[in-house]
């Protein structure tokens, strides 16, 4: 059995990618780099990779890491600029022994070293998003924040190793430097290719509260199917950051068991995933939470054909 689950809509091309190499007998490291790329050098995604968004200083920050869930091994990049394919930078530095999260310059040291690409990670399209969020915060008091969706994924191969990764340029117009859950093991991504692996979007301080990919794993470890375990950690956090704080971020959480089951959960309206497993190609499906219940639908054509539309139709700067 294999299978593949990843955050988003915007995964769906790369899940396809990744499929065909669980289905050739590939490995789960290189089937889930390969469609991680895919989704970073999309350059219309514009919270991942190229045409990621800015920070509050027009800088493109990306952070990103990788997990084996065999051997453990972690490898995590966060605020490095101008690299293309950030999830493979963090795949190598997994297979160091020591100094496997590395931040701004020393990741960008230890990227150009190992002869990655360099590239301006900024296009054109970023900075008309960058130019207009600055005038609507100015006209209307949006807030700068808006626009934080990390690609995760979790993937299991036929031998039963399951990796997990996530990329993401973090929340719009961040503060320089500011770094969020998606390459903080436990937070952002967790695997144990003896249970299964989680991974996390959403607003990053408020999922690293709550350790959320640790704790699905660790509810699956306990006998819970990987729906149940979702459904319990977001909605146990979602109501505890309610309790103590008066309000909750945004928490979306997939996850994939050791037998290739799935499990999706989130707290907000429209959260869309993308599941492929050895017996079903890949499919797009949107989930909402009634009542601690999460419902998952099939997308429809009309909602597929809205979603590359609103993404790629032509920007004017205002």
């Amino acid at each position: 059995m294999y299978g593949m689950i990843a955050t988003w809509r915007m995964a769906f091309e790369g899940v396809t990618k990744g499929r065909k190499v669980l289905e050739d007998g590939g490995c789960a490291g290189d089937a889930i780099e390969i469609a991680i790329r895919e989704v970073e050098n999309f350059e219309f995604y514009k919270s991942v990779g190229y045409g990621g968004l800015p920070n509050e200083e027009m800088e493109v920050e990306l952070d990103a890491a990788f997990m084996d869930g065999s051997t453990f091994d972690i490898g995590a990049v966060a605020a490095i600029k101008d690299f293309a394919s950030p999830i493979s930078i963090a795949r190598r530095l997994s297979k160091e022994k020591v100094n496997n999260v590395l931040v701004a310059e020393g990741a960008e040291k230890f990227a150009h070293k190992e002869g990655f690409e360099r590239k301006n990670m900024l296009t054109e399209r970023a900075k008309i998003h960058y130019y207009n969020r600055i005038k609507e915060i100015k006209e209307q008091e949006i807030k700068p924040y808006s626009g934080h969706d990390t690609v995760g994924m979790v993937c299991l191969d036929s031998n039963g190793n399951i990796t997990v990764g996530t990329s993401t340029s973090g929340l719009f117009m961040k503060k320089k430097g500011r770094v969020g859950d998606s390459p903080i093991c436990g937070s952002g991504f967790y695997v144990d290719s003896k249970v299964g692996g989680a991974s996390a979007t959403g607003l990053g301080e408020d999922l690293m509260k709550g350790c959320i990919s640790y704790e699905i794993v660790r509810l699956m470890k306990e006998g819970h199917h990987p729906q149940e375990a979702c459904e319990i950690a977001v909605n146990t956090l979602d109501a505890e950051l309610k309790e103590r704080r008066g309000e909750a971020g945004d928490l979306s959480l997939i996850a994939m068991n050791n037998k290739g089951e799935w499990g999706v959960a989130t707290n907000i309206e429209g959260f869309s995933f993308v599941v492929a497993t050895e017996i079903n190609e890949p499919v797009v499906y949107i989930t909402k939470n009634i009542n601690g219940k999460c419902i998952h639908e099939k997308a429809s054509e009309e909602w597929l054909d809205n979603y590359m539309k609103t993404r790629t139709a032509p920007l004017v700067r205002r």
